[in-house]
Order: structure tokens, then sequence, then C-alpha cells
């Protein structure tokens, strides 16, 4: 069984504006997630995101041409066909694509892929909360360092082998609601 090994360095980096656009859709994003820890071919991502071998191509190939996905040894397929599968290099996660060049579709693209994701998920007995806070800019602050040095240290643990597939997903927002 194939496992990405954790990144060595997990200090970030701001993302070209390449990196920026590739993450700026929510299929690649899910295209990362289900390579992250199984390479997948081309045909298989197709299946599992009930879309257009050729157009999850294109996205694929913008994947690996910006160093998001790893091409693995190829391999023939049930009919002997060529296959290549991919793999997630983790790179996503040391890259700052943050508001200092905002990149139009990025946070949409991050929530629809969540959306997506969460679909198919039984949320009667996924762990979900929400909280309701009033912060000075220095708690915000703070508050984002804690989470993000949280986030960190389990992204930075090489995978367990009889572990179990997990998302998390965060969403820090004003809210204009209560303003």
């Amino acid at each position: 069984m194939e496992s990405v090994p954790a990144p060595r360095d997990l200090t970030r980096r701001p993302a070209t504006e390449a990196e920026a656009r590739a993450l700026a859709s929510a299929i690649r994003l899910r295209i990362l997630r289900l390579c992250l820890d199984r390479a997948l071919t081309n045909k298989e991502l197709a299946a599992r995101l009930g879309a257009n071998p050729a157009t999850v191509l294109h996205h694929v190939r913008k994947l690996v041409a910006t160093g998001f996905l790893a091409a693995q040894e190829e391999r023939r397929g049930t009919r002997g066909a060529r296959e290549v599968p991919y793999l997630a290099t983790g790179k996503s996660w040391t890259l700052d694509v943050g508001d200092d060049k905002p990149v139009a579709g990025r946070g949409r693209a991050m929530l629809e892929a969540f959306l997506d994701e969460i679909r198919l998920v039984d949320t009667d007995h996924a762990g979900l909360t929400r909280l309701g806070l009033r912060l000075t800019e220095a708690e915000l602050d703070e508050l984002r360092e804690r989470l993000f040095t949280i986030f960190n240290e389990y992204a930075g643990r090489p995978p367990s082998p009889d572990g179990r597939p997990y998302s998390l997903f965060l969403a820090l927002h004003e809210d204009v609601s209560r303003a």
C-alpha cells in the first residue's frame, strides 16, 4: 500500500500565481484529497468524482504541472492499456495563498470541495460544531496562530498505516449577520 510521507519542512511560502490558480478549483482540491494517501489513475478519479475522464485529465495535468500531483510508475490496466496513477505531493499545505494576493474563486473552491465531500458523509455521525465569538484583532491573531499550530502538528505526522481517513475543514469568518 502506498502512502505519502509527511513533508519534511512545513514552513509556508507564498504561492506562485500558477499554484494559487491551480488551488482555485473545487474539482482539483477534491482530486488532491482523493490522491492524498493512495495513487489513483485518471479513470479511477473520474469514476470517484462522477466526472468526464477528459475533464479530469485536464485538471490532473494542471496539478502535475504545478507540482501538486506526482505521476507514479506506469502500470497496465485490465485490458492492457497504459495507466498512470497519481499521488498528491502534500505541497498544498506548505503554501500561503493568503489575502495579500487574492485569487478569484479560491475561497469558493475550497467551500465547494468541502460541500461536495460532506454530502457523501452521514452528518449525524460527523463531528460538527459552531461557535460565535467576539474578538479583538489581537485575540483573532492568537486564535489563528493556535489553530495553525495544531493543524501543522497533525499535518507533520506520518500517516498511520492502520488509521482511518479523516478530513478537517475550518472556516473562521466575520459573522456579518451579527455585525
